[in-house]
């Protein structure tokens, strides 16, 4: 198995690491998806069904959507 590791900035933005982006064949502009099992995160590149279901649930999730959240919630 090898390992490789990547630093958060500021704005919890990490850069995907070059081994990484060659074994998932990633490019700039390409989506990932984070599976999440118990305490287990995968990362994959996104598949058009993962693309599909976040667009058709986007008008949704409108809960915090004011000028006044985005200012709260920027540095998240």
């Amino acid at each position: 198995m090898q390992t490789v590791t990547s630093k958060l900035t500021r704005k919890y933005q990490a850069t995907i690491p070059e081994p990484v982006r060659k074994l998932l064949h990633l490019k700039s502009g390409d989506e990932i998806a984070f599976d999440i099992e118990n305490n287990d995160v995968h990362l994959r590149k996104a598949r058009p069904v993962d693309l599909a279901f976040a667009q058709s649930i986007e008008g949704t999730l409108t809960e915090w959507t004011t000028r006044a959240d985005e200012e709260a919630y920027r540095d998240l």
